[in-house]
C-alpha cells in the first residue's frame, strides 16, 4: 500500500456501493468492492443510454407562445402555466436515463481461514486501486485501473505463493436481453444486447491471461487454476461510437493482452499523472487524522475533529473524479459523473443544464485540466444542431436553445412536467459560456475564432430573438422561471412561471459581455454582418434589468420583488452574478455585495444549503465575497452532512456534483481571477495558516503557484503561458515582483506601496510575487 496522503483507504471491503471505489477512463467506469472471498466490480460504459433520439417538438408550442406571454404580463400565472404546460411540454415528456452496463464477479477458491493485514486503496497519485490481504499465510494483492490509453478496466491478481490463485470470473447484467459469447483458445466471454428499443447495442467482453497454471472458458465462465498470476481485461462498447461493438471489444482486448499488464499500468500512469500531478495542495497535517481509515476519519472530522488535510484530499479526489469521468472523445460527466449501479437512477442519472453540468466543469479550468472540458464542447456541438430546430419551432427564433435537462441524444426540447424546473430556456446560453471561460483561461484566438464563438453567437441570437420589452422597457426573458422557486403576488396567488427571473438577465448579460468582448479580439470590423449583430447585443445589453436590492435587503430573483414562498430554498440562482458571474464584486458594487450577503445569510436562517450541491456553491459564494470563515464554516459543512463514506457527494441521494463544486469552491478560496484582476489568497481562513499550492490557473493565461505561512501570503509564483498583462491584488501587504535571475520589473518597484501590482510578461516568463510590507 502507499504511503501517500493523496489516498482513499479502509480497513474492510465495501460493504455497499456508496463505499467501494472509483475508477475511470471517462468512457469506461468500475466501483471496486474489494471483497475477499467475492470480489464485486460494478461496470459503466459512459453511452449506455436506454433508448434512442426522439422528435418530441409540441406541435401546439409555436402557437401558444404570445398567449402565454400575455396570460404572464396580466398576472394570470395558473392560466399562463396551464397553457404551457399543455403547449410548450415535449411529447412525450420525459427522456430515457443512462444504465449500468453490469458486474463482474470473481469467486476465489482458496483454504477457509481468517483474513489478515487487510487493506483497500485508492491512490489518487497513480489513479490505480488496490486490495491487499494476508490468507493462510499467503499474501493476496490486487490492482485495479481504468486505462484511457488503452481503453480497457485492468484488474491483476498477484499472491504470495505460486499457484495459489484459484478463481472463477463471470459477467452479469440483471435484467439481460440479449446473448453470451465465448472465445475459448484466448480465454474471453461477452455479453451484448440492445439497451432498449432504438437504443444502443452494446458489448462488454472480459479476458484472462495467466501465468502459471491454467484458464478455460466454462459455460460463461472464465475459470483459472492454480495460477502464480492473472490479469483481467475488461472492455465495452456501444453502436453510439461504432458499428459492430463485438468486433471492436475483441479487438481492444487483443491489443491489451498482446501489450500486457506491466505496459498498459505504466502508460496509464503517466497518461493520468500528467494531469493529476499538476496542482499539489497542502493546508497542514493532523497526524493523528491522518494515521485513520477514510471512514473513521471523516467520522473524527463530522464530530469536530480538526483536519485540513481532509479539505485537501477532498479537493484533490474532486480533480480525480473528473479526469476519471471525462476525457478527450468521452462523453461529458453527468449527474454521477460516469458511475452508476442502476437502470432506473436518481434523475435519470442525465445532464441538468439549471446548475449541475455547470458544476460538474467549474474546477476544470482554475485546477488545470482543461482537457478534461472538451467533452462538454462536444455537447455544444449537438446541442446547437439540435436546438436550432428547438428555438424556431418552440420560439420563433434564431440561433439556438437548450432548456433544463438533456441526455446522450443532446435533446434541447422543454423535457418533463415539473413546473419550477421544465421551462426555462436558458441552459444552452449558461453551458456556452463554459466556451468562453476556456478561451480565458488559454487565450488560444484559433479555439475563440473556430469553436467557441459560432456557439457563443448562436446562443445570444436566440436569446435577441427571445428577449420582449416589459412595462417598464426593459428586456426580460418571458415564459421562464427562476430555478426551481415559487414567488407570491400581493394577491396571494403563487406561481413558478414568470416574466424576467434575475439569473436569466445575469446569464444574458454574462453572454453578451462574451460576444461583445470576443469580437473585439477577433476584429470582424470589416465584416457587415458581425458589425450588425454587435450593434444588436450592445443595444440589448443596457436594456437588461440590472441586479438589484429587494425589500428584505437581499439580491431580488425576479424582475420584480415578489415574496418568497420558500425562503429557504436549496437554488440560489439569483447569485449567478456574484458566481459564476462577475457582474457583482465586494470591491466594484459594495452595495450590490452587502445585498448578496444579506441574500445568502437570509438563505441559511431558513435552512438552504441542505444539498450537497447548493453546499457547494454557496462555498463559491462566500469565497467571492471574500469571507473566508464563512467559507471554510460551509466547506466543513459539506463534508460532515453531505458526503458519502466513500467521498462521493450526497445531494441526497448519491450526486456528483458536490464533489466538483467543492473543489472549485476550495481553489476560489485561495485564487481568483475575474474582471481582468488576480487576486492571492482572497479568502483564506484562519484555520489554514500555512500553506502551499502549487498549478492553479487564472485567467489571462497563467499559472500560480502560493506559500502562505501565519496567514499571509510568504511568495508566490505567476507563470505566463502566452505572455499578456496582468492585474494582480493580495490586501493583506502591497507586493513587489522579481524574476528568477532577481531582476525586479519597473512596474513593480513603483508598486511596491500598493495592493495592485500591474506587470506585462512574455510567453513563457515567470515572476516571483513577494509581500511588501510598510
Amino acid at each position: 500500500m502507499s504511503t501517500t496522503r493523496n489516498r482513499l483507504w479502509y480497513t474492510k471491503p465495501a460493504r455497499e456501493w456508496i463505499e467501494a471505489l472509483p475508477i475511470g477512463s471517462g468512457k469506461l467506469g468500475a466501483m471496486v468492492f474489494g471483497g475477499v472471498r467475492e470480489e464485486h466490480i460494478q461496470l459503466n460504459e459512459d453511452s449506455l443510454w436506454y433508448g434512442g433520439p426522439m422528435e418530441r417538438a409540441n406541435p401546439e408550442a409555436g402557437k401558444a407562445l404570445a398567449e402565454i406571454r400575455g396570460l404572464l404580463f396580466e398576472g394570470k400565472l395558473d392560466e399562463a402555466e396551464r397553457k404551457a404546460r399543455l403547449s410548450l411540454t415535449s411529447t412525450p415528456k420525459h427522456i430515457a436515463p443512462y444504465q449500468t452496463l453490469g458486474d463482474l464477479k470473481l469467486s476465489f477458491h482458496s483454504p477457509i481461514s481468517e483474513t489478515s493485514e487487510y487493506a483497500r486503496e485508492l491512490d489518487l497519485d497513480q489513479g490505480i486501486v488496490t486490495v491487499g490481504y494476508e490468507l493462510d499465510g499467503r499474501d493476496y494483492r490486487r490492482e485495479v485501473l481504468a486505462s484511457h490509453v488503452d481503453g480497457v478496466i485492468a484488474i491483476r491478481l498477484t499472491a504470495g505463493t505460486p499457484g495459489a490463485l484459484t478463481f472463477d470470473a463471470n459477467l452479469i447484467r440483471r435484467p439481460f436481453e440479449g446473448e453470451a459469447g465465448r472465445l475459448e483458445q484466448v480465454p474471453t466471454v461477452y455479453m451484448t444486447g440492445q439497451c432498449g428499443p432504438d437504443g444502443v447495442r452494446y458489448c462488454m467482453a472480459a479476458r484472462v491471461v495467466v501465468e502459471g497454471g491454467g484458464a478455460c472458458v466454462i459455460g460463461d465462465f472464465l475459470s483459472v487454476n492454480g495460477a502464480d498470476a492473472a490479469t483481467l481485461y475488461i472492455a465495452a462498447a456501444t453502436t453510439f461510437r461504432c458499428k459492430d461493438p463485438v468486433g471492436t471489444c475483441i479487438n481492444v482486448l487483443d491489443a491489451a493482452a498482446s501489450k500486457g499488464y506491466k505496459d498498459i499500468r505504466r502508460d496509464h500512469i503517466r497518461d493520468y499523472c500528467e494531469l493529476f500531478g499538476r496542482v499539489s495542495l497542502e493546508l497542514g497535517a493532523e497526524e493523528e487524522a491522518e494515521r485513520l481509515p477514510t471512514n473513521e476519519r471523516l467520522a473524527r472530522f463530522r464530530e469536530g475533529g480538526d483536519d485540513p488535510g481532509l479539505l485537501a484530499l477532498f479537493f484533490q479526489y474532486g480533480r480525480y473524479l473528473l479526469i476519471a469521468s471525462s476525457r478527450r472523445g468521452s462523453l461529458p460527466a453527468n449527474l454521477q459523473g460516469i458511475w452508476n449501479d442502476s437502470h432506473t437512477p436518481p434523475w435519470e442519472s442525465d445532464y441538468h443544464l439549471n446548475i449541475n453540468l455547470q458544476m460538474n466543469y467549474w474546477p476544470a479550468e482554475s485546477c488545470n485540466l482543461a482537457e478534461c472540458h472538451e467533452p462538454v464542447f462536444d455537447l455544444l456541438d449537438r446541442l446547437r444542431e439540435r436546438g436550432s430546430v428547438t428555438a424556431k419551432e418552440v420560439y420563433g427564433a434564431r440561433g439556438f436553445t437548450a432548456h433544463h435537462a438533456t441526455d446522450l441524444w443532446a435533446e434541447t426540447n422543454v423535457i418533463g412536467l415539473y413546473m419550477p424546473a421544465v421551462i426555462w430556456p436558458m441552459g444552452g446560453a449558461w453551458l456556452a459560456l463554459h466556451l468562453w471561460e476556456h478561451y480565458r483561461y488559454n487565450m488560444d484566438e484559433t479555439f475563440l475564432r473556430e469553436r467557441a464563438y459560432p456557439t457563443l453567437k448562436e446562443a445570444a441570437l436566440f436569446l435577441l430573438d427571445f428577449l420582449v420589452e416589459d412595462d417598464s422597457g426593459r428586456l426580460v426573458t418571458a415564459p421562464s422561471l427562476s430555478p426551481e422557486n415559487t414567488y407570491r403576488l400581493p394577491n396571494g396567488q403563487t406561481g413558478r412561471l414568470c416574466v424576467g427571473p434575475s439569473m436569466d438577465s445575469q446569464i444574458a448579460h454574462a453572454l453578451f459581455t462574451a460576444c461583445l468582448e470576443a469580437i473585439d479580439v477577433l476584429n470582424f470590423s470589416g465584416d457587415t454582418r458581425e458589425c450588425d449583430f454587435r450593434s444588436e447585443v450592445a443595444d440589448a445589453i443596457v436594456r437588461l434589468p440590472k441586479p438589484a436590492i429587494g425589500r428584505a435587503g437581499g439580491l431580488m430573483e425576479w424582475s420584480e420583488d415578489y415574496e418568497e414562498v420558500e425562503p429557504g430554498h436549496r437554488h440560489i440562482s439569483h447569485l449567478f452574478a456574484l458566481h459564476p458571474g462577475e457582474q457583482i464584486t465586494p470591491r466594484g458594487e459594495p452595495e450590490l455585495a452587502a445585498a448578496a450577503r444579506t441574500t445568502l445569510e437570509r438563505r441559511l436562517a431558513n435552512g438552504g444549503g441542505h444539498t450537497g450541491w447548493s453546499r457547494a456553491w454557496i462555498v463559491e459564494f462566500w469565497a467571492r465575497l471574500g469571507d473566508g470563515e464563512a467559507a471554510l464554516q460551509h466547506l466543513s459543512a459539506l463534508l460532515s452532512k453531505s458526503v458519502h463514506p466513500n467521498l462521493f457527494g450526497d445531494h441526497p441521494p448519491f450526486q456528483i456534483d458536490a464533489n466538483f463544486g467543492g473543489t472549485a469552491a476550495l481553489a476560489e478560496m485561495l485564487l481568483q481571477s475575474h474582471r481582468g484582476e488576480i487576486l492571492l489568497l482572497p479568502a483564506l481562513p484562519q484555520a489554514w495558516p500555512d500553506g502551499r499550492i502549487s498549478g492553479l490557473r487564472g485567467r489571462g493565461g497563467c499559472v500560480v503557484d502560493l506559500e502562505w505561512s501565519g496567514g499571509a501570503l510568504a511568495r508566490a509564483v505567476l507563470r505566463s503561458e502566452k505572455g499578456g498583462s496582468y492585474v494582480i491584488r493580495y490586501e493583506g501587504a502591497g507586493l513587489a515582483a522579481r524574476t528568477e535571475d532577481g531582476f525586479e520589473p519597473e512596474l513593480a518597484v513603483a508598486a511596491r506601496a500598493s495592493r495592485e501590482l500591474r506587470l506585462t510578461l512574455s510567453a513563457g516568463e515567470s515572476v516571483i510575487l513577494l509581500p511588501a510590507y510598510g
